[in-house]
């Protein structure tokens, strides 16, 4: 069982940048389609992105589409999420999760997920 523990999130102001990193351990992420989403207060969770297995197709939540990046080291058993001109409404707790199935855009799908990372975006 693959255990992913989040890392990178803080507090920043509106416009800065940040890369959150999500380490594996227990499994090879190699075998997993990768995910990132966000769960603001009072909201429910929210797909941010989502990357295939080799790296090859990403997809993207139209709210973040042209400031975050996703992407993959396969070799460092670790998932990247680079955030850039980060708005207020950005702040949530941050998860990734894996999922030995095809990417997708649905929490539901996914069958391993970390603790969260907190962004918090002052303006």
């Amino acid at each position: 069982q693959v255990q992913l523990v989040e890392s990178g999130g803080s507090l920043v102001q509106a416009g800065g940048s940040l890369r959150l990193s999500c380490a594996a351990s227990g499994g090879w992420l190699n075998n997993y389609a990768m995910g990132w989403f966000r769960q603001a207060p009072g909201k429910e969770r929210e797909f941010v992105a989502a990357i295939s297995r080799s790296g090859g197709m990403t997809y993207y939540a139209d709210s973040v589409k042209g400031r975050f990046t996703i992407s993959r080291d396969n070799a460092k058993n670790t998932v990247y999420l680079q955030m850039n001109s980060l708005k207020p409404e950005d702040t949530a707790v941050y998860y990734c999760a894996a999922t030995r199935r095809v990417v997708s855009v649905t929490p539901g799908v996914y069958d391993y997920w970390g603790q969260g990372t907190q962004v918090t975006v002052s303006s």
